[in-house]
């Protein structure tokens, strides 16, 4: 049970640090676009002031689960990390392939050539995913001569 819960933290703060980032960065600080910006720019506030919720309950989830842990005295570091790596490249990659690309909720930014942004942001999303996954893979045994 402790396995699971250091991975659903991890991943949970992951997602919520990643959401951040992404609302704080691309949507308020360079203005490059809203969570949804296929209507007005009031309802693009209001779709942003929704993710950035979203952002911050799975965020508050993840430090509880987190703080539960550490109560416990059940925290496995490596597998909290796989999980916050995993939480956050999954919430890129999502974002970078079904809302930029398949639902068209919004693009990274607003240019003509947006495919070296597209790029950038999913292979980054990728390499998080590796690194998670590599950080989930059990130690060799040790052998012993």
């Amino acid at each position: 049970m402790s396995a699971r819960r250091n991975l659903v933290s991890g991943a949970l703060l992951g997602l919520g640090v990643a959401a951040f980032v992404d609302e704080t960065v691309f949507h308020q600080l360079l203005h490059w676009h809203h969570f949804y910006d296929r209507s007005t720019p009031a309802v693009g506030l209001v779709s942003d002031g929704l993710f950035h919720a979203f952002g911050w309950f799975a965020t508050v989830a993840g430090l509880f689960l987190f703080a539960d842990l550490r109560r416990r005295r059940a925290v496995w570091p490596a597998r909290w990390w796989a999980g916050l790596l995993l939480g956050a490249g999954a919430f890129q990659l999502y974002d970078g392939t079904v809302q930029h690309k398949l639902l068209r909720l919004h693009q990274i930014r607003y240019v003509p050539d947006v495919a070296v942004y597209d790029w950038i942001w999913n292979v980054l999303a990728a390499l998080m995913l590796i690194a998670g996954a590599v950080l989930l893979r059990p130690a060799p045994a040790r052998r012993d001569a």
